[in-house]
């Protein structure tokens, strides 16, 4: 059974060593513990040398952007710039979270790094490299390092503060069976995040096809819409839908809800821990489940605003800005499948038109509720609005059950790293065995 020693990260067994990050650098190499360079605009090139940005760090991996940013050879060698190799750990000094780092992959290419990220080449006979990345992604480290930001706008720390963060460190071998116990485990999390990926992509270009060709149609007509299938029908939104107009009648404590753009809608309280209202909430629309409310905010998401339809509560608030409809009683639709058509971005193009000036104060965009009612949209027959929506919906399964995996995964690594990085649970090691790199 282990011995334990008592540390700031609690208890640890008596043979590991707690270790400052600035003497876990290879004294023996330039550059193994120093900040990344200042590079100003007019030295950023569109090709040469890659300037690997704080954007670019990841909790613990690598984030490779489509937008790169490069310097020229010469700047390099006129600015006395510090090379970044394959890896070497990048330690981001602002948030956030203030402290993630990654290992540098294999680029193919020459890179630097910019000012607020710290290069950290570690002694590879005493450390494992992916060992020490964990260590300083851990709940407990971030903490430490958030401990020392200062800053009024953008917080961060110092490249001194941080070279005095430690980190428990236990015997090299351990360290690169706890790592490979990791990485195996971030390899099933890379691998659902690529599922989840792919299956967004199908499920984008299914609602791109089902929206304008429909199921089973050969013949097509052209419409101030696009092209759509010759028996469907283009009607205005007034035409199926009614607006929604009921303020909060105080009878009964309503959660409240507000449109997140990923989201849908989400409630005021567990976003937020409490309700943002305010005064205002008298002037809450009282929304029914089945009825649709559009937040006129632009995100990046949603640039023209977002329409979600309730579902997760029978009746609810929403803020009194929204504009919230319903299908008329006497019009046979499925307002799931207008849920997906809404999501779509069919109708930005509308929106586009319609905005009458730049978002006013409050954020908004002016977008008048009459004529947001003009926006024109597909009515094909009740059947096929059911079969797309089954066929949309089945990817949204797929989707739900690999987001489901993914969080379980993500719970399973952070038990393990809080286990394993302190010691609580030991590895066995044999002398004999040899540990995947």
């Amino acid at each position: 059974m282990s011995k334990f020693k008592t540390t700031e990260y609690g208890p640890i067994p008596t043979d590991w060593d707690i270790k400052e990050i600035k003497n876990i650098a290879d004294d023996t190499k330039d550059n193994s513990f120093i900040d990344g360079d200042w590079i100003e605009s007019e030295y950023i090139e569109n090709e040469g040398i890659r300037l690997i940005q704080t954007g670019n760090i990841g909790l613990g991996f690598f984030k490779d952007k489509s937008s790169k940013k490069f310097i020229s050879e010469k700047t390099f060698k006129k600015l006395k710039c510090k090379e970044v190799k394959e890896g070497d750990i990048l330690i981001c000094r602002l948030a956030d979270p203030i402290g993630r780092s990654c290992v540098v992959p294999n680029l193919g290419s020459k890179n630097i790094t910019s000012v607020d990220v710290a290069i950290l080449r570690p002694k590879n006979s005493y450390y494992d490299i992916l060992y020490v990345n964990y260590s300083l992604n851990s709940s407990k480290t971030l903490n430490k390092v958030s401990s020392f930001a200062s800053g009024t706008t953008r917080q961060r720390i110092s490249r001194k503060n941080l070279g005095t963060i430690r980190i428990p460190v236990p015997p090299i071998k351990e360290q690169q069976k706890i790592a490979a116990i990791l990485t195996s485990v971030d390899e099933v999390i890379e691998k659902t995040e690529q599922i989840i990926e792919q299956t967004e992509r199908v499920k984008k270009g299914l609602m791109q096809q089902l929206f304008t060709k429909g199921i089973g149609h050969d013949e097509f007509i052209w419409t101030k819409i696009g092209k759509i299938p010759k028996t469907w029908k283009v009607v205005r939104l007034s035409e199926i839908f009614v607006r929604v107009r009921t303020k909060n009648d105080l009878i009964e404590d309503y959660p409240v809800l507000t449109i997140a753009a990923k989201e849908g809608l989400v409630n005021q309280k567990k976003r937020f821990n409490k309700v943002i209202a305010g005064k205002s909430l008298d002037k809450y629309i009282k929304l029914e489940k089945g009825q649709f409310a559009y937040n006129r905010g632009n995100s990046k998401t949603y640039p023209f605003g977002a329409i979600y339809k309730l579902k997760a509560y029978d009746k609810a608030l929403v803020p009194f800005v929204y504009y919230c409809f319903d299908k008329k009683d006497n019009v046979d639709i499925d307002t799931d499948f207008y849920q997906y058509y809404f999501l779509s971005h069919k109708i930005d193009r509308q929106l586009r038109r319609i905005i009458t000036s730049s978002a006013r104060q409050d954020g908004l965009m002016n977008i008048n509720f009459d004529e947001f009612f003009k926006t024109k949209v597909i009515l094909p027959t009740l059947e096929e609005q059911k079969e797309i929506t089954s066929i949309l919906k089945s990817q949204d399964d797929k989707l739900s059950c690999e987001k489901n995996k993914l969080n379980y995964l993500k719970k399973v690594k952070q038990g393990l790293m809080q286990q394993l990085l302190t010691g609580k649970v030991r590895v066995p090691i044999d002398d004999n065995e040899e540990v995947p790199s």
